[in-house]
């Protein structure tokens, strides 16, 4: 039976705190600057603003959940989204705490992306976690995460989370049964597990093919442990940058992200990202919407000062050309 998809297309903005990289000086975030930057989200009309996590990574990087706190004072319509949270960096029961508490302070617009990570073995290694137990201890995570949120007595005895006997966290998360779980990942074993525990996929660096058989694989994975499906949410984070032409586009899109992910970032921003003019870009939004996809997170890369011309200009130019797919 084919997934339950929405019907409709809800985009957003990927990072809220963020520098341009490389730099020398120190980087001092300021609260106006992350203000305004979510205020023109808001109004440009966008669904969604969605944040990273590393503990370590080539680039600067703040805590997610902190700097959705902080988004979420500044507008009250926005869906807020970690895309995605390194769950197996953490124990559950902080996690659970701070999860809820999110939803609280947003008054229940979180989304909660989960993921293993794994590109950068030294964050792990900071967080004592054995870096091939970070798929396993996902796994065991959400059903825990979810039980804690319910405010109901929890007792868990495990193999990576130690064990505890009747605790009840309170209040429980504001949304019933928790904020939505957004699983990522490309692998086999994310795919599965996907189908097995989570409410959403979400992905990025795949094509629109590669995303139309990860939901083939993650709605076989559901019907394999007799798991009914009401409804399943479906996301994309992808690189775009709008420019005149192609290739200028490209050019700055492989500099952004090679520096961000410390490698060459030519061949794979040719493969995956929405480059050039505001026609290319629409067109390549469209291709992943048509292989399943209901909720577009834009990721604009190039100069940091240019970012909010491109918010700005993504708005006016491309959410026109899809207009059709967002109505309800």
């Amino acid at each position: 039976m084919p997934l339950p998809l929405d019907k409709t297309l809800k985009i957003g903005i990927q990072n809220i705190h963020r520098r341009t990289e490389p730099a020398t000086a120190p980087w001092l975030p300021r609260i106006e600057e992350m203000a305004e930057l979510v205020r023109l989200v808001d109004d440009c009309g966008y669904d969604s603003l969605w944040v990273g996590d590393h503990l370590s990574f080539p680039m600067s990087i703040l805590d997610p959940l902190l700097q959705l706190a902080q988004a979420a004072v500044v507008s009250r319509r926005l869906l807020l989204g970690t895309n995605v949270y390194l769950v197996p960096l953490r124990q559950p029961g902080p996690i659970a705490k701070q999860v809820a508490s999110l939803d609280h302070l947003s008054e229940g617009r979180l989304i909660f992306g989960v993921g293993v990570g794994g590109e950068f073995p030294k964050e792990f290694a900071l967080a004592g976690v054995p870096h091939n137990e970070r798929g396993r201890r996902l796994s065991a995570a959400i059903p825990l995460l979810r039980r804690l949120w319910s405010g109901e007595p929890v007792s868990y005895n495990g193999q990576y989370f130690g064990g505890f006997g009747d605790v009840t966290m309170q209040p429980p998360a504001r949304q019933p049964g928790g904020p939505p779980i957004w699983c990522g990942g490309r692998a086999e074993a994310a795919l599965a597990r996907t189908g097995r525990l989570a409410d959403s996929y979400i992905s990025y660096v795949v094509t629109p093919d590669q995303y139309r058989a990860a939901l083939t694989a993650i709605d076989a994975a559901a019907a394999a442990v007799g798991r009914v499906i009401e409804r399943f949410g479906t996301g994309h984070l992808i690189f775009t940058r709008l420019d005149d032409s192609y290739g200028e586009a490209l050019e700055k899109a492989v500099t952004s992200l090679s520096y961000r992910y410390n490698m060459d970032f030519r061949r794979a921003a040719e493969r995956y990202a929405a480059l050039g003019p505001p026609e290319r870009v629409a067109q390549r939004l469209r291709e992943f919407c048509d292989a399943g996809v209901r909720h577009l997170v834009i990721d604009l890369v190039g100069p940091y000062e240019e970012r909010p011309r491109q918010i700005e200009q993504f708005a006016r130019d491309v959410l026109p050309l899809l207009a059709d797919l967002r109505r309800t």
